[in-house]
């Protein structure tokens, strides 16, 4: 028995380690880094409580137009003299009891708590539509940091190539130096070369750990053991490109969030408007009271018992009021007045919400357009200085050419792949943009 508990024990620790190191090593994919900010952003968990507080605010403006019920009681009790004939002053005791309930039902008030609702089911739906637009942008921030991870990452896998290169190289400069086919001097220069390298090499890994922590801060998530998983992006095609922005630009007037939003502002304004029209109509209302009492002195012996004062004292009430509006003091005209203007302001935003997204998918368009033939340039530069840079090192290994001229050939190849790196990853997150625009995920 105890050393199966002693196994158990065993079996049990191990496992711990094992799930720990496992929680230690995650590696986040695009997919879980984009769900994840979504999930604890904290935009996103306020917009999510207003959400909560306007569900609130629907159920209040639902239940304004029932009718309200309430129930009163009073018990009294007054000790000392009492006048109850002129000049006669008695000691009395007196217990008095009063029960009611109330009912009170607004039966017209110019349609205002019929609105009122209806403003706050538009509020609701409107700050979803928000919430929504939040996670939009908050997707399209994580996944241009993420690309920008992959960015440096490809930069840092260039530079540990390049100084692998050049300690070859050294080791060959020095195996012809001591063959005599070249001078010493090419030894040093490339000696100063590989220590250019180490110092790039030493700036990449800086860059790459920068866009990790960055990553990691838009997720809020700690630094230390942070890591992502490397998607190999290879050369993206320009069918990526889109050939037409109309089509971009319809489905964005019909879906995106920001146009949605203004025109659920200018519903709910043209209800602040009908709102306050309504204080220029008439009120009606309706209540009804169904009340008893109970009352005893000591100054009687022949009261009816509780229960028998509760059922002779009963009464009901019913009433209906009528309140017409002849002078406000201007009040209910300038709050129109006020809510009209509100009106156009509404209708002012949507169209500037329309010209602000139009412009922004212009602007994506041209730049993906100029990120693809930068793409195309950068790609044929990266062809042409490899073959220069192949020839230069026949010429170098045939002693036609020294080291300094191999270097600056290098130099440019580095720089060439340098604009192709940027410029690829340029292109892919321009083509994100605009399928973020036409409705399409950006996480695949």
């Amino acid at each position: 028995m105890n050393n199966i508990r002693i196994v158990i024990f065993f079996v049990t620790i191990v496992s711990s380690c094992l799930n720990s190191f496992a929680q230690e090593q995650k590696v986040w994919t695009l997919e879980e880094c984009v769900n994840y900010a979504i999930e604890n952003n904290i935009s996103v968990q306020q917009g999510e409580n207003t959400l909560l507080i306007n569900e609130q605010d629907v159920i209040a403006r639902n239940g304004s137009r029932l009718p309200s019920l309430d129930f009163s009681g009073r018990q009294g009790l007054t000790l000392g003299n009492q006048e109850i004939f002129p000049g006669q002053f008695v000691d009395r005791t007196a217990n008095s009891t009063s029960l009611g309930i109330n009912v009170n039902q607004t039966i017209f008030n110019g349609f205002r708590l019929t609105n009122l609702y209806k403003q706050s089911q538009l509020t609701l739906e409107r700050n979803q539509l928000e919430l929504n637009r939040i996670r939009d942008n908050i997707s399209l921030n994580v996944v241009n940091s993420y690309l920008n991870v992959l960015f440096n990452k490809e930069n840092l896998e260039v530079a540990r190539a390049q100084l692998e290169f050049t300690k070859k190289q050294l080791e060959q400069t020095k195996e012809l130096v001591d063959a005599g086919s070249q001078p010493r001097v090419n030894v040093y220069d490339v000696e100063a070369t590989l220590s250019s390298d180490e110092q790039n090499l030493t700036v990449a890994e800086n860059n790459y750990n920068l866009a990790i922590l960055s990553l990691s801060q838009l997720l809020q998530l700690p630094y230390e053991g942070f890591e992502v998983e490397i998607i190999e992006i290879d050369s993206p095609s320009a069918a990526l490109m889109y050939n037409d922005i109309n089509q971009i630009l319809d489905y964005a007037f019909d879906n995106r969030y920001e146009i949605k939003v203004a025109e659920k502002d200018i519903e709910s304004a043209e209800l602040s408007t009908e709102i306050s029209k309504s204080g220029f109509l008439p009120i009606v209302s309706f209540n009804y009271g169904f009340g008893t009492n109970v009352f005893y002195t000591n100054l009687r012996d022949d009261e009816a018992s509780f229960v028998d004062q509760l059922n002779d004292n009963k009464s009901q009430s019913f009433g209906l009021s009528l309140r017409v509006p002849i002078f406000s003091q201007f009040q209910n005209k300038t709050a129109v007045a006020q809510a009209q203007i509100r009106e156009d302001n509404a209708k002012l935003n949507l169209e500037q919400a329309k010209l602000d997204l139009e412009s922004n998918i212009q602007r994506a368009f041209t730049d993906a357009q100029a990120a693809l033939k930068a793409y195309e340039a950068a790609k044929k530069s990266v062809a042409a200085q490899k073959l220069a840079f192949e020839n230069s090192q026949e010429r170098y290994s045939l002693g036609d050419m020294n080291s300094f001229n191999l270097e600056q050939s290098r130099i440019q190849l580095i720089n060439a792949q340098s604009r192709l790196i940027n410029a690829k990853y340029d292109f892919v997150f321009k083509t994100k943009v605009l399928d973020f625009y036409l409705g399409k995920p950006i996480t695949q």
